[in-house]
């Protein structure tokens, strides 16, 4: 009987580890193509990505979600600034022998791929930011509501309204069941929570970013490297206006703003934030 061969994609995905010196870096791989690093958002694990939102863009290239240090199953300690967790992409980057990947980042991973853009710039194609803010003192700050509910030890459906969607919207909230039941769909080969600890420093190198001490916006603001924004007209975490003034002075930087949506649009509409991101990516390769 001939074997029947079972696609990878993201909710059976194998979970991998590279080995970085005394420690390792866990990681998943789906599709073919140019590689993207995906970075996680405030105490976001492997398990926390909207498998749609993946395999769609797995259509097209090559997605890398990883854990950083210390976090979910990745060993080594935490980071306790934004420099190191930028160094996991690069070190994840070497360690499958890519030479040039496109970076891209939800929320504190938003804060990362900058870091990754700015640090290292030889290695990145593109940076695509997904409910995200641009370093330096911006006018907006978390909603009391996000951190109350960010901080919880555990959080289910309700929360995920508050945090990710438009509670105010219907439409939002049913799209945040239908992402929370896909994310369901994975029952094996499971990431674990990051500890306090690590989203205490977490929450530290979120606050840092907007002193901008390592001037990534200055270097943004000579950077050749094409970004695409992504956000929420309602976003409880980084709020969208931070990027006006900054889309007025950066050429190569471009932003989409979707109706209804909160912090997690690439789960709200997964197929067509991974449209933006693939034609992003094709018409400035073009």
């Amino acid at each position: 009987m001939e074997k029947k061969i079972i696609e990878s994609n993201a909710v059976n995905a194998k979970t991998d580890f590279v080995q970085i010196g005394d420690q390792k870096i866990a990681y998943r791989s789906i599709g073919k193509g140019l590689p993207i690093i995906m970075v996680n958002r405030f105490r976001g694990t492997l398990d926390t990505w909207d498998p749609a939102f993946l395999d769609t863009l797995a259509s097209g290239f090559n997605v890398i979600t990883i854990d950083y240090s210390g976090t979910g199953l990745s060993t080594g300690a935490c980071a306790a600034d934004i420099l190191s967790m930028a160094k996991d992409v690069r070190d994840v980057a070497d360690a499958l022998k890519f030479t040039k990947i496109i970076v891209s980042g939800w929320s504190l991973g938003g804060l990362v791929a900058q870091t990754v853009t700015t640090n290292y710039p030889d290695l990145v194609s593109h940076t695509i930011l997904i409910g995200s803010g641009p370093p330096g003192k911006n006018t907006g700050v978390p909603e009391k509501t996000f951190w109350e509910r960010a901080l919880k030890a555990d959080n289910d459906l309700e929360d995920g309204y508050v945090l990710f969607f438009e509670p105010k919207s219907e439409a939002s909230k049913k799209a945040a069941q239908l992402s929370f039941g896909r994310m369901a769909k994975r029952t094996e080969d499971l990431d674990t929570f990051v500890s306090k600890d690590c989203y205490i420093n977490q929450r530290k190198v979120i606050e840092d970013f907007r002193d901008d001490k390592y001037d990534i916006l200055g270097k943004l603001n000579v950077s050749k490297i094409p970004i695409l924004v992504l956000m929420g007209d309602h976003d409880i975490c980084f709020h969208v206006e931070d990027w006006y003034p900054i889309v007025g002075k950066l050429p190569l930087i471009q932003l989409i703003v979707m109706p209804q949506a909160g912090h997690a649009v690439q789960h709200q509409y997964p197929d067509l934030a991974a449209s933006y991101i693939t034609a992003f990516i094709n018409n400035s390769l073009a």
